[in-house]
């Protein structure tokens, strides 16, 4: 094929940007302060704490996907 003809096909297609809901589980690593490991899991369980490292996606699954028009 000539780049001429490679051009020609190339133009022809036409590329857009899609958005997507996605659902994901992600293993994450929490830490917070406490004394105890009771306490620990206390103040992780009311929200307390922060995301040490990001973790790995365990499961994806495609909810909706938006068409740009």
């Amino acid at each position: 094929m000539s780049r001429k003809t490679t051009a020609k096909t190339t133009a022809k297609k036409t590329v857009k940007t899609y958005h997507a809901t996605m659902l994901v589980t992600r293993v994450e690593e929490w830490c917070v302060d406490a004394s105890s490991p009771e306490e620990a899991r206390a103040l992780l369980q009311a929200g307390e704490g922060h995301r040490c490292h990001l973790g790995q996606a365990v499961h994806t699954e495609l909810d909706q996907i938006v068409d740009p028009l």
